[in-house]
């Protein structure tokens, strides 16, 4: 019997993956990455005065990312299933979606810069196509 993986979601995993690495850049590196990513300035001044509320968002958004990209690893058969993994992945990639269409209109007003929403709408939605795609061609096989 030959193994099938699914292409797709091994991208969504890097994807997911690699957002999850510039978030912890961004903690790292600290306000210079919090202004560059378009995170607002409020959490740049934020974290320049010494505050652990950005470092403490932006870490648990790249704890969520890992989970999702080690769901995705799942999903697509490269390491074992794992607990609630079809819903996990739907609502992962229900998410993504929802941000990618709707935040050009849910974070007007927000702080975030315009370019900041455009272009994280549009990386969201290229990350909820590739969940979508995988879903889809995996729907099945997933328990």
């Amino acid at each position: 019997m030959v193994h099938e993986y699914s292409f797709a979601l091994i991208i969504a995993a890097v994807l997911d993956a690699f957002a999850a690495a510039l978030h912890i850049g961004v903690v790292i590196v600290g306000p210079r990455w919090y202004r560059l990513f378009g995170a607002g300035e409020r959490f740049a001044r934020a974290a320049e005065a010494g505050s652990m509320y950005p470092a403490a968002v932006t870490f648990v958004i790249a704890m969520v990312l890992f989970a999702w990209a080690i769901y995705a690893l799942s999903g697509a058969t490269v390491i074992g299933p794992l607990p609630f993994l079809r819903p996990v992945l739907a609502a992962t990639t229900l998410v993504y979606l929802l941000r990618g269409i709707a935040g050009p209109f849910l974070l007007v007003g927000t702080g975030h810069s315009r370019q900041f929403v455009i272009i994280s709408s549009a990386i969201c939605l290229v990350f909820g196509v590739a969940h979508l795609l995988g879903l889809a061609q995996m729907w099945g096989r997933l328990a």
